[in-house]
């Protein structure tokens, strides 16, 4: 079992950057594949990114280049630095955790959910 809390959402200006960051409570963090998901209002929630136990990372069009995930498995903490952010990536963003092989990037293939932070990012 893994317990997921995440913080850092708020409001900014569009060109400014935010870092999430998400804790993990539970066993064996370091074994877990971690993801970010965002969902938009009206919207099915999404794929962001994911980084492995061993620190490779995997991202979304949309916002690579922009955004870079990082862990520290000592601290069972994983962030989400997000850069030169838009109106587009308005959303509530997720963290979530699973213990599969590879990495996956729907919402059937992640275990373990924390209960989102908001970021809104105005015009």
């Amino acid at each position: 079992q893994v317990q997921l809390v995440e913080s850092g959402g708020g409001l900014v200006q569009a060109g400014a950057s935010l870092r999430l960051s998400c804790a993990a409570s539970g066993r064996a963090f370091a074994t877990y594949i971690m993801g970010w998901f965002r969902q938009a209002p009206g919207k099915e929630r999404e794929f962001v990114g994911a980084i492995s136990g061993y620190g490779d990372s995997t991202y979304a069009k949309s916002v690579s280049g922009r955004f870079t995930i990082a862990r520290d498995n000592a601290k069972k903490t994983v962030t989400l630095q997000m850069n030169s952010l838009q109106p587009e990536d308005t959303a509530v963003y997720y963290c979530a955790a699973t213990n599969a092989f590879a990495v996956g990037v729907g919402v059937r293939d992640y275990d373990y959910w924390g209960q989102g932070t908001q970021v809104t990012v105005s015009s």
